[in-house]
């Protein structure tokens, strides 16, 4: 019909090389669609209309007037088939998909482990032997030298959650100190939202599945921080779905844990210091964000139990592929370990609204994606120190990735 206005849904675009020709990728966050599409430069201009104020019509009018010739209906609408057939245009082909989806997680008793055997190995043996070398490779902090008595005193850490091919080292600089120094039966783990929330924080109750068996949510702490908020903790769980940033966490820790120490976890997912930010407010303006911040503290402080608050957050995301206009170069990769490092000295002295300021003075020029779990990790540890184990960068020059480990002792 011509009135027909074709909308894509809110995903992630950014360039890509293949095979030496130049594509836009496109990619859910939010993994509906499961695979990545990929562009030619052809159909980039046509895929920008479909923006659902834009009829085929008026989209065939505007090419026109761009190139002086019209480009035919079949061919716009062959492009509109193809991207929902994948799952990337709003229509009731993708509110179908996306219903089966979200019924099938929320019917299920556990949160599936939905990265295994794509960003991580499936089979156990394979995983382990891979997490081995993270602790033993050149980047890392060397293997686990564990106690013979108990004398832990790490409340807090900060872990990263970019890919373990890429960042498995780094992971291990923040666990082996964990591993080392550490007494705790209940790890909080706060992760980036990568696809936002209507929310600030969603929880569940779903234990988090693992190659090496559940990570085991402590269902009683989860009740009792969600009445002790006084909001709706779990209107926004279905974010939990294919969030990597606490996955990898609770991967991490069943790798250290699961034959030397029961423990349960609570996962919690953080979506609020950018929106803070965006509408030029403070981190806690919107009173949901103090009310969950003290609960989580006063439900930590009445459980008796030994606790240690994780964050799963990465640092600066430069480049191409998160929206800049150039590769990042040498010179500009050294000015981005500086002004981390400047950041990072807020979060130290465990000051978490130095730390927001920090990131807000320049506007996020970098694009800090652990805003909202560190914040709130500082948040709830009341100005206590942290120890920097490791700086890292993954420093692809389409899309550059920063990332640190840090503990925090009394």
């Amino acid at each position: 019909m011509s009135d027909e206005r074709p909308r894509l849904r809110p995903i992630e675009a950014f360039p890509i090389d293949h095979e030496g020709e130049r594509f836009l990728a496109l990619r859910d966050p939010a993994g509906y669609a499961p695979s990545m599409a990929m562009l030619p430069g052809a159909v980039v201009e046509i895929v920008a209309l479909f923006d659902g104020d834009h009829s085929i019509v008026d989209i065939q009018a505007e090419l026109m007037r761009r190139h002086g010739e019209i480009v035919p209906r079949a061919q716009i609408e062959a492009l509109v088939e193809g991207l929902d057939e994948h799952g990337f245009m709003e229509s009731p082909r993708f509110a179908e998909r996306r219903a089966a989806v979200d019924g099938e997680f929320l019917a299920s008793p556990i949160r599936p482990a939905s990265h295994a055997g794509g960003a991580y190995a499936a089979e156990p043996d394979e995983l382990r032997r891979t997490m081995d070398g993270f602790f033993t490779h050149a980047d890392g902090p060397g293997p686990i030298e564990w106690p013979t008595r108990g004398d832990g005193t790490i409340t807090g850490a900060i872990a990263p959650h970019i890919d373990f091919h890429r960042g498995g080292p780094a992971y291990a600089w923040a666990y082996r100190r964990l591993a080392e120094r550490c007494e705790a039966d209940l790890f909080v783990i706060l992760g980036t939202c990568h696809a936002g929330m209507r929310d600030p924080f969603a929880l569940t109750r779903k234990d988090y599945a693992t190659p090496f068996g559940p990570a085991a949510v402590d269902r009683e702490f989860v009740d009792a921080l969600s009445k002790r908020a006084g909001q709706d903790c779990f209107a926004s769980e279905l974010a939990h779905r294919g969030e990597h940033s606490i996955e990898f966490q609770a991967v991490f820790l069943r790798y250290l844990y699961a034959t030397r120490r029961d423990f349960t976890v609570v996962p919690i997912l953080a979506s609020f210091a950018h929106e803070a930010l965006a509408q030029r407010r403070g981190p806690e303006d919107d009173p949901r964000v103090p009310r969950f911040l003290d609960a989580l503290g006063e439900t930590i402080a009445a459980s008796g139990r030994r606790v240690v608050v994780i964050a799963g957050a990465d640092l600066a995301h430069m480049g191409p592929r998160f929206g800049d206009p150039a590769p990042v170069s040498t010179v500009e990769l050294q000015t981005i370990e500086r002004e981390d490092r400047e950041m990072l000295s807020a979060v130290q002295s465990g000051e978490p609204r130095a730390f927001f300021d920090a990131v807000a003075r320049d506007g996020d020029r970098r694009r800090i994606c652990g805003y909202s779990p560190i914040y709130a990790t500082l948040r709830v540890l009341d100005r206590t120190r942290g120890d920097l184990h490791r700086y890292g960068q993954w420093p692809d020059p389409e899309g550059v990735v920063t990332f640190a480990s840090m503990t925090f002792e009394p």
